[in-house]
């Protein structure tokens, strides 16, 4: 069912519950993280105790734009909330107030500014195609109310709304080739922001592309959008694939990493069917508690070796084994081996486009192949390479890791009922029909 608030601003159904949890806990996890290794920052005298109640500040704004934005039943809302969450994270990414962090928050300011603008024009072409079918109505912005109109509304007006929407939020969500503030964005900022901007700031990006599908789609009456929406996941995950090679900072490597998945994830939705949007709802959650739990362990790793720089971090499991050896697992999840959670959302993304777009099969393999080669190179040089001289073990809370990572291998091995039956109703919410 649905819960839609008085004077209908917040709206909750089976799409966004599941997002808001898993915000919750994320966004938990890594704060758990974040006190012991601010303080750290601190104590090497790379932050003072302004920019550190600055973090904070900004965290926290950070986690309630990410909550607003998944339960505003108000598309303009929606547009603010995500606004409000780029302004936040430029702070967070010039945290250290280096040349580099400093140009990074301006990329990242400059790019999704571009994109979040480019957004807010698709929001008013929306606004424009329901005031012609709803005039003078103070409801031609609410998603519930819209979703009963979308078949009314101006195919033309609605497709050109879609492609401003798509490029707009699509540049939050990283899709090539809008992508580039992202890698700059995880490798100058405090290592926590890198968590949750994998794991949440891209997910509630995409839940808006999506938003925005569910209500062009019945009005067009074609895939046009779906088409879109696969064409910029598949050049996403083949190129983040293609240059994962090439990285020399860790977190740069797994910032393409989450461009790679993102793009799995778009390809997934505009596949459309139910057994594709239902992996891409599951990959959601996977790639979210997966992605944030590397992120946490790589900022121990680099408190470890005391850089970021892949050719400098060497033998992990041999200088700290629980952290190696998360590091490890952490990799080899992401990656997509089974018996994790993320194995299990591919092959339903495959089996999908198996029965829909057989031809795309090779390809989607092949990307996936070459990007897993990438992360294979690097990691094993890092986790069993001889530990170089005054990389020493540091306190290290990794319980935030090891819970992710087992949440991970209960989803790859049998996904809770419950859990199941909110992504069939999501599911059905999103194409109509659920795969139960």
């Amino acid at each position: 069912g649905t819960l839609i608030s008085p004077g209908k601003l917040f709206y909750v159904d089976a799409f966004n519950v599941y997002l808001i949890l898993l915000n919750a806990l994320v966004g938990m996890t890594t704060a758990i993280f974040s006190r012991p290794y601010m303080a750290h920052e601190v104590e090497i005298g790379r932050v003072d105790d302004a920019r550190m109640r600055l973090y904070h500040a900004m965290y926290q704004g950070f986690l309630l734009t990410m909550l607003v934005a998944l339960s505003t039943n108000n598309l303009g809302v929606l547009w603010v909330a995500v606004e409000g969450a780029t302004l936040a994270t430029v702070l967070l990414v010039s945290l250290y107030r280096t040349p580099q962090s400093i140009e990074a928050g301006w990329k990242y300011f400059i790019l999704c500014g571009v994109g979040i603008a480019q957004a807010l024009f698709g929001t008013v072409l929306i606004y424009f195609a329901a005031e012609h079918i709803m005039p003078g109505s103070d409801e031609a912005l609410l998603w519930s109310v819209l979703r009963d109109h979308a078949s009314q509304m101006e195919p033309r007006v609605l497709t050109l709304a879609f492609v401003f929407l798509l490029v707009g939020y699509g540049t939050k969500v990283g899709l090539v080739p809008l992508h580039n503030w992202l890698p700059d964005a995880h490798s100058e900022g405090p290592t926590p922001l890198s968590a949750i901007l994998s794991g949440l700031l891209l997910n509630i990006a995409l839940y808006a592309v999506v938003r925005f599908k569910m209500l062009v789609d019945p009005a067009l009456g074609n895939h046009l959008a779906g088409r879109m929406m696969m064409g910029f996941g598949m050049l996403s995950f083949t190129v983040a694939g293609l240059l994962l090679h090439r990285q020399r900072d860790v977190k740069r490597l797994f910032s393409y990493s989450s461009i790679e998945h993102m793009g799995i994830m778009t390809f997934a939705f505009g596949i459309g069917g139910p057994l594709a949007t239902f992996g891409a709802l599951l990959h959601m959650i996977v790639h979210s508690l997966t992605k944030s739990a590397i992120f946490v362990t790589v900022g121990h790793v680099a408190h470890i070796s005391g850089t970021q720089a892949i050719d400098k971090i060497r033998g992990l499991i041999h200088t700290q084994p629980v952290v190696g050896w998360c590091f490890l697992i952490g990799t080899v999840a992401i990656a997509g081996f089974p018996p994790f959670g993320i194995f299990t959302s591919e092959f339903l993304l495959f089996t999908a486009t198996m029965k829909s777009f057989p031809w795309l099969v090779i390809p989607l393999l092949s990307g996936l192949v070459i990007a897993m080669a990438g992360l294979f190179r690097h990691m094993q040089r890092m986790v069993y390479g001889e530990p170089p001289a005054g990389q020493v073990a540091v306190v290290a809370n990794m319980w935030p890791v090891i819970l992710h990572l087992l949440l991970v291998l209960w989803l790859g091995i049998a996904i809770p009922g419950v859990l199941v039956d909110w992504l069939n109703q999501a599911t059905i919410m999103v194409v109509g029909e659920g795969v139960l």
